[in-house]
């Protein structure tokens, strides 16, 4: 019917088939970021939040997520994941607090884990939010991007 790779014949949503696909190493590194206000940043620093520790719980949250991506994606491949890993660094700026999260996901497979970085970025940073959200609703998620992947037959990318 057309050249789109998720359609069928007959025009219709599928899960392309990756079972020709030479498996190879393949990672991915997506970021996002949480701004929030100083009560907020003390408490998170100080482990002082009342639901717990904010950064602990936030990325066992996404790599569950990671591990899960196409549970929430409808034509992403379920896929074995080698690792995943999250880190945050606190960029202060006098009344500005930002928290950046980090996500590298890797695996040797038929298909990328762009989705999985991105989806795991996204949820770390849902999961700061929702441990903190008492505090001040109005803080601000993003914006989420794939900084860069490899492997696979498009190539590598860097943002």
């Amino acid at each position: 019917m057309s050249d789109l790779t998720h359609i069928n014949e007959q025009g219709r949503a599928r899960m392309v088939d990756i079972s020709g696909k030479e498996p190879s190493v393949r990672t991915a590194i997506a970021k996002t970021s949480v701004e929030v206000n100083q009560e907020i940043y003390h408490k998170v620093t100080n482990q002082e939040m009342a639901k717990g520790d904010v950064l602990s719980v936030a990325q066992v949250a996404g790599i569950m997520a990671a591990k899960k991506t196409s549970d929430w994606i409808p034509m992403c491949h379920p896929l074995s994941l080698s690792g995943v890993d999250i880190s945050f660094d606190w960029e202060v700026d006098g009344e500005t607090q930002v928290l950046h999260i980090e996500v590298f996901v890797k695996t040797k497979g038929s298909t990328g884990v762009e989705m999985e970085a991105l989806t795991a970025a996204s949820a770390t940073a849902l999961t700061v939010y929702d441990m903190c959200k008492a505090l001040d609703k109005g803080m601000v998620i993003g914006p989420t991007h794939l900084v860069e992947k490899t492997g696979g037959k498009s190539g590598d990318y860097h943002r």
